[in-house]
């Protein structure tokens, strides 16, 4: 965390220079605050946010807890330190909190604080951490899910070796559908289980022991059961999707199941009065892209009701209303984040909008808010010109309470974001994007362009700030970033257009996108550059093999051989069965025509790879065939490694600077 010292040096500097300010540097990042998990006391008086920092010098992102007042006075911090404090939970009554912290033995463990002395207590000293973590009604208890690992089973039998005898480490023996994970690596045995724990301290008690994973557990009531969602079926590793609810009593262990539907179904809470359950899900129909919906019912199962039929948008991070009356919610809508709120009759209505700033590398849409009982709100403020702040709103009002980055912005300048809307040339629907100019932008000057397309690929872009975005601006290349169909946050029909028919069009509305750049006028139309990663990897490589408008691209993490892909990423289950609807040996020719490689005869941009060594999402391997193709083919390509980085590369600082650096230093190559 910046210091009230290097604050001050600052806008001494500032002040020196006359308050002239420079373009961002990419060392700028480290210096980057953003506000995420904030949580509003239940009678609306204070609110403890997360508040995020990075350490150059250790290379890590890193966390504290802050509290203050509704109306932005008294602010201060919670814990102090260069540690990670998070995932704050206020108690019913007000009077303390639950938060997850390493502070002491770089060691994640549970800590409970009374807020009137800040005395602190740890709860739990396990080597794994709990999950998601709920206090009882009577704050006495707490239930939560954390793994519980077992021994790895194995029909392999080794003789003895000689004593005194060096043998390599015996075989690991796998026999798991999901046996590694994007950011996890190989998975060890075991799986989720609930559990509770008392208030006083004391060990967790072990609730559940089955061979499935359990999700977060939610209180009735009275006590006297958990509520959960889980897939405890004997197939669950085919239909990874079809989860439901149960219910778990806690005088006997026994559990029922509440739902029954072929589906996600997804418990998100318990009525105030105990006698609704809140969830979200789908009837599953196996489309690449399926609106995530809201539902109620009795806490028996019983008079199961849809509230959001006619909501063509996901039903996210949904909590109930203290009147019990309705449910709000955050959802995405054409790059915008807002909060919604469903009566039980399914009335829809929005609260408020500018929900946002927790990507801090490309500029998707990802946001948090919590409620109080009387209805007022914190949430993530994002804006185009600032990582996520906390703000409030009650009676109609907005307030930005925070604004962490301003001693940063106060000499540095950033890009210029404009909302931008074109007709596709495949068939004219309207699509969405932003221009994005450099610092101190002369329209009377032409300009190199590039296109930044997002992963996914249903996701979404927003008008929220991204640190990649502006450090390409910096360096005085216009950006373009963009909605394609397929992205999420105008409907369903919207998103599957891309419904086993990925890439395809969403080409044409990039190009179309192009277009409707250059017609702006400042772009130099001979120096077009294009990068992407995961979806916007695929859809890079795709675009370099449909054309040669750009002279040069970075694909960065992307999928090159849906077969290979298939096999060999991390969800198996799924993508081949929402993705394409067949399996590969039984559509060989769709796949191929769908991978990138299927192309790279056409290629002729010079074209860079960049992904991490530790990817299981879209492996590196993929990248890797896609190298040694371009090289057959004689192709001007570079491949980039990022050691220890998996899907997520901008996870550690350094990582994201690297990215940034690759991709500029590849087009500064070809920007003649």
């Amino acid at each position: 965390m910046k210091t009230i010292y290097t604050i001050v040096f600052i806008m001494f500097v500032a002040l020196v220079n006359g308050q002239s300010k420079t373009n961002l540097e990419l060392t700028d990042i480290f210096d980057m605050e953003f506000v995420s998990d904030p949580q509003i006391a239940p009678d609306g008086t204070r609110i403890i946010y997360v508040r995020n920092f990075k350490d150059i010098m250790t290379d890590r992102n890193l966390s504290n807890l802050w509290i203050v007042n509704f109306d932005g006075s008294n602010n201060r911090p919670l814990t102090t330190g260069n540690q990670n404090d998070f995932y704050p939970r206020w108690s019913h009554d007000g009077k303390k909190i639950i938060f997850k912290s390493n502070k002491e033995d770089k060691k994640t463990k549970l800590y409970m604080m009374w807020l009137d002395s800040k005395a602190t207590v740890a709860l739990t000293n396990s080597s794994q951490v709990p999950g998601a973590i709920q206090w009882s009604p009577d704050d006495k208890m707490l239930a939560f899910n954390m793994f519980v690992p077992k021994p790895n089973k194995s029909i392999i039998k080794l003789p003895a070796k000689p004593e005194g005898a060096k043998w390599n480490t015996p075989p690991i023996y796998i026999d798991q559908m999901t046996y590694r994970a994007d950011g996890q690596g190989y998975l060890k045995n075991g799986n989720t289980q609930i559990f509770t724990l008392s208030t006083d301290g004391g060990t967790p008690k072990q609730l559940t022991f089955s061979d499935y994973d359990h999700g977060a557990p939610f209180w009735s009531k009275n006590n006297t059961s958990l509520y959960f969602s889980a897939n405890l079926r004997e197939n669950y590793e085919f239909e990874p999707a079809n989860s439901e609810i149960y219910q778990l009593n806690l005088k006997n262990g026994t559990v029922k199941t509440l739902t029954n539907r072929f589906g996600p179904d997804d418990i998100i809470g318990v009525s105030p009065d105990g006698s609704k359950i809140a969830y979200t899900g789908n009837d599953d129909t196996f489309q690449g892209y399926q609106v995530t919906k809201l539902y109620v019912m009795n806490t028996d199962g019983s008079n199961p009701k849809l509230i959001t039929q006619n909501f063509d948008r996901d039903t996210q991070n949904a909590v109930w209303a203290a009147n019990g009356k309705g449910i709000y919610f955050q959802y995405d809508d054409k790059g915008n984040t807002k909060i919604g709120h469903a009566t039980l009759n399914g009335k829809t209505t929005t609260i408020t909008k500018n929900l946002g700033g927790l990507s801090l590398g490309r500029p998707y849409n990802a946001a948090a808010f919590s409620v109080s009982n009387n209805n007022r709100f914190a949430y993530t403020l994002g804006t185009t010109a600032h990582p996520a702040d906390l703000a409030t709103f009650y009676n109609n009002k907005t307030n930005r309470i925070t604004n962490l980055n301003e001693d940063l912005f106060a000499f540095r300048t950033i890009g210029n974001v404009e909302e931008l809307w074109w007709e596709s040339s495949f068939d004219q629907r309207k699509i969405q994007g932003w221009l994005v100019t450099p610092p101190n932008f002369d329209p009377s000057k032409k300009y190199p362009l590039i296109l930044e397309i997002h992963g996914g690929p249903f996701a979404s872009y927003g008008a929220v700030f991204s640190a990649e975005v502006q450090a390409y601006a910096a360096a005085g290349y216009v950006v373009l970033y963009t909605n394609p169909r397929g992205s999420t946050g105008y409907g369903q029909e919207f998103g599957n257009l891309i419904h086993h028919d990925y890439p395809n069009h969403d080409y044409d509305d990039l190009m179309s996108g192009v277009d409707a750049a250059i017609k702006k006028g400042n772009i130099d139309e001979n120096k077009l550059f294009v990068t992407g990663g995961s979806g916007g990897g695929v859809l890079t490589a795709w675009i370099v093999g449909k054309t040669n408008r750009f002279k040069a691209a970075v694909v960065a993490k992307p999928v090159i051989n849906w077969s290979s892909f298939v096999l060999h990423a991390d969800n198996p289950s799924f993508f081949y069965k929402y993705w394409f609807g067949s399996k590969p040996w039984d559509n060989p020719e769709g796949y191929f025509k769908r991978s990138p490689l299927s192309l790279v005869g056409n290629v002729k941009t010079p074209t860079m790879l960049l992904t991490g060594e530790q990817d299981f999402r879209t492996p590196i391997s993929e990248t890797e065939q896609y190298y040694a193709a371009l090289k057959i083919q004689k192709v001007e390509t570079a491949m980039v490694r990022i050691p220890g980085a998996g899907h997520g590369i901008a996870n550690r600082p350094s990582n994201l600077i690297a990215k940034i650096a690759s991709v500029l230093a590849w087009f500064e190559k070809y920007n003649e």
